[in-house]
């Protein structure tokens, strides 16, 4: 594969797994216990990229490489359980854009303060973004809008942050550091829901979508690791966050979700933003 081409097939790869794996999680936590998503879902992940790191070879990290992992995971585990949540009180095509945002203009703010600003089409990106949020809030007006809005901005936060210590965590290489990040975020979860006293089992029947959602997750993370080290972390972010697509493709396709025009406008704003942010 060409270089210059693989940075960004693999971003899109990432988008790809991340949208399914997102609308797999958000149906799941409508059917199981939020802890219990996230727990399975991480516990998969966790064995699927520690698999990978021991059929690679790949040699072990740096205690400085695990720092920053252990940091993307609670960042992870942040954004992944308001998403999830978001996902499953609110609408989808509302939820999946609006987190998107977010998590591609952070890791390019980060970018900013170590290589200067950034040119006039990532600000013109930042300022549609700005309009999309305000239109899809706007024309939320049910109660489970407005919370599914605001469980966005934390899904987008959350990941901007996994995604910027993601990639100083795996300079040195991919799986190991996804391993201990996977590893934070199930330790979180399981300490959460025993201090809380969450149920983590989901029933048996909701239990392969869980699966399912845990493995595109890890699937999505490894391919974003791998275009950030092929190019530049503010493509990989980007191009990765372009993942509502498939989000609410699938949601429209299956869910037969349907938003205003206000709202497609919006949403449309929040998507265009993401290209502006990547020009």
């Amino acid at each position: 594969m060409p270089p210059d081409l693989a940075a960004p097939l693999l971003g899109l790869g990432s988008a790809a797994s991340w949208g399914a794996g997102d609308f797999c999680g958000g149906l799941a936590a409508r059917r199981a216990p939020l802890a219990g998503v996230l727990a399975v879902g991480y516990a998969t992940g966790v064995a699927l990229v520690a698999a990978a790191a021991l059929l690679t070879g790949e040699a072990p990290p740096a205690a400085a490489a695990l720092g920053w992992a252990a940091a993307a995971g609670a960042a992870g585990t942040a954004g992944l359980a308001a998403l999830y949540r978001g996902l499953a009180v609110g609408r989808m095509a509302v939820v999946a854009p609006v987190s998107a945002v977010l998590s591609a203009a952070l890791p390019v703010a980060v970018g900013a303060l170590a290589e200067g600003a950034p040119p006039a089409a990532k600000l013109a990106g930042f300022a549609l973004a700005l309009l999309g949020i305000w239109l899809v809030a706007r024309t939320g007006g049910g109660a489970a809008d407005r919370q599914g809005l605001a469980l966005a901005l934390v899904a987008g936060c959350g990941f901007g942050g996994f995604l910027a210590l993601m990639h100083l965590a795996a300079a040195a290489g991919p799986f190991w550091p996804l391993t201990a990040a996977r590893s934070t975020s199930l330790l979180l979860v399981l300490a959460a829901a025993a201090l809380r006293r969450w149920p983590v089992a989901p029933a048996p029947a909701a239990l392969p979508l869980v699966v399912l959602a845990g493995a595109l997750d890890a699937g999505g993370n490894a391919l974003f690791v791998l275009a950030g080290r092929a190019g530049r972390l503010d493509v990989a972010a980007v191009l990765s966050s372009l993942y509502p697509a498939a989000t609410l493709l699938l949601a429209a396709l299956l869910l037969r979700e349907r938003v205003s025009r206000a709202q497609g406008a919006g949403i449309a704003a929040v998507l265009g933003a993401i290209a502006l942010i990547a020009g």
